[in-house]
């Protein structure tokens, strides 16, 4: 703020001063950048300063006296002399964060810096808000009757209206430090914390609004098909400088609620007004209506008793979450060239349990699934299944991979390989801890380390043939006796890797790492074959650009994945 103060000349430097006299002798006196000795204080990290004045926007041309026939022939001396439209050029290129304190400058400033394209323009870098308040026009339809008709169809835009924000009187410069600005920590991906079956909740700017939007996967066994996706709440202006958190669970309509941002990685949503959420036909009529929405069929559709009790189960431990829930802060895998395929989000089918989502992310040697949806078998958080990169897999001709016992032979030959290469690499790591503590000298360091760079070289190696062959597809069958939820797998696969599922009883008991196949299909699709569940597992990738979901760093993402693993635990 010093460094604009001296550029429009109300500095404490002295030839800011000496150049701020003579340029008012110059005008006659009447200049009007006086310093700003407005003692308002600052709101939200300074941001909503700017906002605090409610007087209407003045005009900016003629603000400033024109310059004398001596000025009009040199270069301006302090930003002042510029003319206003390219100083609201220069404003609006700037983070709303920083326009605060420049609007304390000088009067000048803070009148330049109610223009509300300054506003709209940080509106649209920083949160993506593209839309017009004068006209409400997308592409000719109304950005109201769009989202009427996204929300909820059987409701009328004439009806839907009548609750929307009062657009003519709004300003880009209010949307944004009472809006955006102000909740600006929750946008992105969050798991909700609903005991083992967890959720994905992503949160973005959608036109004027706030909205968390709860995706679920589309209905058991369709893995292929498109993600579900309904409305948990919405904040927006309903008048100037007052956000609005409307919950939209239940049928009846938005109604009131809360939120309440605990810290930067965590939030908490609470409905104040929780009789929207029942229906007039009771607990059954609540429980059939979720049964259609959840898997698409009624309860005497789905005939197998285990099932069914899975189903009553779930319907009764997340109705108990409906008035307040807290989310924690999920972040999408980093990529490298070197992955197998592109790391990301994909739908998966767990049996009984129906479609869970997994997130599939690669360290190194190793590429895990973690479960992002779980159940009471293993809940959500935890990993389901690990690929040993450095093992891959060579599948018999097709007429024996019908063979279980074939099947089964290979993969335990691999497993006990990879047992003893554990063994030898603790018993080398142990060598080296005592070579070192009996060491006199330093020298017989790097020749462990070598020995290290030399298994991670041949780690590598193999790695990177295993990617050499999976450009190349061969024909690939289930096992008989293995079952599987969806039988329209591919016939074909590029390459095979020994990895284990974790498998474990209800409650998370007995948890158990269990030896299996990690089947890649294409980019988009892979299994995994429980050899001792005798189950197929498919898994289709989610084709969905989440915004606001890109890790910082690899280490958030590896904190965040240990951080949900516990919790879970």
């Amino acid at each position: 703020m010093a460094v604009c103060a001296r550029l429009c000349g109300v500095g404490p430097a002295r030839g800011c001063r000496r150049r701020g006299a003579a340029r008012e002798q110059r005008r006659g006196g009447d200049g009007d950048s006086e310093p700003d000795t407005d003692t308002e204080p600052e709101v939200d990290s300074g941001v909503a300063v700017a906002a605090e004045d409610d007087e209407e926007t003045e005009r900016i041309e003629g603000s400033r006296p024109s310059a004398g026939p001596a000025e009009a022939g040199r270069a301006p001396l302090s930003l002042l002399e510029l003319p206003p439209e390219l100083l609201v050029q220069i404003f609006g290129s700037l983070p709303g964060t920083d326009l605060p304190s420049l609007a304390r400058v000088c009067t000048t400033f803070r009148r330049i810096l109610r223009t509300d394209t300054i506003w709209r323009r940080r509106c649209r870098e920083e949160y993506g808000v593209c839309e017009n308040l004068r006209k409400l026009e997308i592409t000719g339809v109304s950005c109201r009757d769009v989202y009427a008709k996204r929300i909820n169809p059987r409701v009328k835009s004439g009806r839907f209206m009548k609750i929307l924000p009062d657009y003519e009187h709004m300003e880009y410069r209010d949307v944004y430090t009472c809006l955006l600005h102000r909740y600006r920590h929750i946008l992105g991906l969050w798991q909700p914390d609903i005991g083992p079956y967890g959720g994905l909740l992503n949160v973005v700017v959608d036109g004027l609004f706030i909205i968390g939007w709860m995706y679920l996967p589309p209905h058991d066994p369709h893995v292929d098909d498109p993600m579900r996706f309904k409305p948990l709440f919405r904040i927006h202006l309903m008048e100037r400088k007052c956000a609005t958190v409307e919950c939209m669970y239940g049928h009846k309509g938005p109604h009131n609620g809360h939120i309440q941002i605990v810290k930067k990685d965590e939030f908490s949503t609470k409905c104040n007004q929780t009789d929207h959420h029942r229906m007039s036909g009771g607990r059954q009529e609540e429980f059939r209506t979720w049964l259609r929405e959840e898997w698409g069929r009624t309860l005497e559709d789905i005939f197998h008793e285990h099932m069914q009790e899975l189903i009553l189960m779930k319907f009764i431990y997340t109705s108990q979450y409906d008035n307040c829930l807290t989310y924690r802060r999920i972040y999408l895998p980093p990529s490298s060239p070197d992955d197998l395929i592109k790391p990301g989000l994909f739908k998966g089918t767990y049996g009984s349990h129906g479609l869970e989502i997994v997130m599939l992310s690669f360290h190194g040697r190793k590429a895990k699934g973690t479960k992002i949806t779980g159940d009471p078998n293993i809940p959500a958080g935890q990993q389901t299944v690990e690929i040993d990169l450095a093992h891959p897999l060579r599948l018999p001709d097709i007429e024996n991979l019908r063979d279980f016992s074939e099947l089964s032979r290979i993969v335990l030959e691999v497993q006990e390989q990879v047992r003893r290469e554990e063994q030898e690499e603790e018993q080398r790591q142990e060598g080296e801890d005592r070579s070192q503590q009996a060491a006199s000298q330093p020298a017989a360091q790097p020749r462990g380390g070598g020995e290290g760079a030399e298994g991670e070289e041949t780690a590598a190696g193999a790695e990177g043939a295993a990617q050499d062959k999976a450009s190349a597809s061969q024909p690939f069958v289930l096992p008989m006796g293995v079952i599987s939820r969806n039988e329209d797998y591919p016939r074909t696969c590029r390459v095979c890797f020994y990895g284990t599922g974790l498998i474990a009883g209800h409650g998370f008991t007995s948890p158990e790492r269990t030896p299996g196949v990690f089947v890649l299909f294409d980019d988009d699709r892979f299994g995994f074959i429980w050899l001792e569940l005798k189950s197929f597992s498919l898994y289709s990738r989610i084709k969905v650009s989440f915004q606001n979901a890109e890790a910082p760093s690899r280490e958030a993402f590896d904190e965040m994945l240990r951080n949900i693993q516990s919790l879970a635990t």
